[in-house]
């Protein structure tokens, strides 16, 4: 800011910005949802802060939560998650973060410093945030008539402890006319829309223990296990097994975790046939998901910004549906993360992205040539696959023996800067036409689908086994009786 006598002094001009300007920006290029989800990152930043000094847990999260609830009188969210500390207030309300204060001792996400501010103005005019540490108890209340005054200091009040655990509460009124309806409009789709973005976008976090209630409701865990077979099988003689192929690394302070397999069988063709057609939706949970610093910043993703469709890994179809596959990136200074300014999208020119996209493909390219050997023995493949069970990726990582990882051999010169670098490949089942050169041949006939599920009540009590099944057991009940 310039002095009374600079700023007369005919050789200078005022160029200052004004907070028109700031705010009409800030919020222009970013959705309600998106924004609302910038302030659950702040709950997480929250819990970081308590955490980072507490020895490592498989349940982190556990007992922290985030309650949203939103109506035409406005907008609130309240957390347990330890509240804004002295050290932080300061640059809590600025436009933007302090460059010493980047690289910082917890595993954020933000790095510009505008997320809970653009959130505030894209939703209202006014707002109070009040927060309670260990140490104090403070309020800061935003009042229309700041965003018109020139003055960009904001009065903080000390305040007694009101709260039962110790947390922030953000309140926002004088909400804007656009939102107001989002708020309130019975035909808005907000409501179960923010419930599914969150559980998407915070499903890792929410798996670790955190709990996010929307207008009183908790929303849904979505689980982010892949099939494997356990460490007996990997062990054994042949080591023959379902489980997810893997990688781990770490790069100029960033650690990766990659795995990719089934989350389920592979598909029928009658679910190829029905998801080709648009009738069912299996393939919600298929394709990649990519997590920075335990948020979700793209969910299940099936295009070639992931590997899907470039050379040697074929474009998504259905028959993938089983496959899923996680890349988790972990660092202290978030600059280091591949993520974009939105924090909800994958920077794909990201130099650690792009190297890491190389072991993306592999994955995908030894999941797809599975599915592709099997299709034509699905009812084999899933008495196969059945035997296998769900696991958390945490305990497949810590679980397989040390003896089956194999150090990643440099082939670039990018490949140099990492420190620790290492595959795990698994051994897939393969179907015993290719082990005895037996020949096989299709059948295939169609019947109506009320008498498929008649004998399929009478074969199995269940008249919603899949037609293949169905076919499948009464050739082999026949197959019995003519030997």
């Amino acid at each position: 800011m310039v002095s009374d006598n600079e700023a007369k002094s005919p050789n200078q001009v005022d160029a200052s910005p004004t907070k028109n300007f700031f705010v009409e920006m800030l919020t222009r290029d970013i959705d309600l949802e998106d924004s609302i989800l910038d302030l659950l990152d702040n709950c997480i930043d929250g819990i970081q802060r308590i955490i980072k000094d507490r020895p490592s847990s498989d349940k982190p999260y556990q007992n922290f939560w985030a309650k949203i609830t939103f109506s035409s009188e406005g907008f609130k969210i309240e957390d347990n998650c330890g509240g804004i500390p002295t050290e932080a207030q300061q640059y809590a309300f600025r436009m933007g973060r302090p460059t010493d204060i980047i690289n910082g001792n917890t595993y954020t996400i933000g790095t510009y410093g505008i997320g809970m501010k653009r959130a505030i103005f894209k939703m209202g005019c006014s707002s109070t945030i009040t927060s309670q540490t260990e140490n104090d108890s403070f309020k800061v209340t935003i009042a229309p008539e700041w965003l018109i005054s020139d003055s960009w200091e904001l009065p903080i009040e000390k305040i007694e402890p009101f709260l039962a655990e110790n947390g922030t509460a953000i309140e926002v009124t004088h909400i804007r006319p656009g939102i107001i309806t989002q708020f309130s409009s019975p035909q808005s789709t907000l409501l179960d829309s923010l419930a599914g973005k969150i559980s998407h976008h915070y499903s890792y976090i929410m798996n670790k223990g955190f709990t996010v209630f929307v207008n009183g409701k908790k929303v849904p865990l979505i689980s982010l296990n892949l099939l494997w077979d356990g460490v007996e099988k990997i062990n054994s003689q042949n080591n023959v097994a379902i489980a997810p192929y893997l990688y781990e690394a770490q790069k100029d302070g960033v650690e990766i975790k990659l795995a990719i397999g089934f989350y389920r069988a592979i598909a029928s063709e009658d679910e190829v046939n029905e998801e080709t057609e648009g009738i069912r939706r299996s393939s919600n949970t298929a394709g990649w998901t990519i997590i920075c610093n335990d948020r979700v910043v793209l969910y299940c993703d099936k295009t070639r910004l992931t590997g899907w469709g470039e050379p040697t890994v074929p474009s998504y179809h259905p028959q993938f549906i089983a496959i899923s596959g996680v890349v988790h990136f972990r660092s202290k200074d978030a600059r280091n993360l591949p993520i974009t300014t939105t924090k909800r999208g994958i920077d794909a020119s990201s130099e650690i992205y792009l190297y890491v996209k190389d072991f993306m493909r592999e994955g995908l390219r030894i999941f797809t040539s599975y599915t592709n050997k099997w299709k034509k023995n699905i009812p084999q493949e899933r008495e196969i696959s059945s035997n296998a069970k769900t696991a958390d990726l945490n305990m497949i990582f810590e679980t397989i023996p040390e003896e089956a990882w194999k150090p990643v051999k440099r082939r670039t010169s990018e490949s140099k800067s990492f420190s620790t670098q290492r595959t795990f490949t698994p051994n897939l089942p393969v179907p015993e036409t290719q082990n005895t050169g037996t020949r096989r041949k299709n059948i295939s006939f169609s019947r109506p689908s009320k008498e498929i599920e008649i004998v399929a009540e009478y074969l199995f009590e269940d008249s919603e086994r899949e037609a293949s099944e169905v076919g499948n057991e009464c050739f082999e009940r026949i197959l019995g009786e003519a030997k």
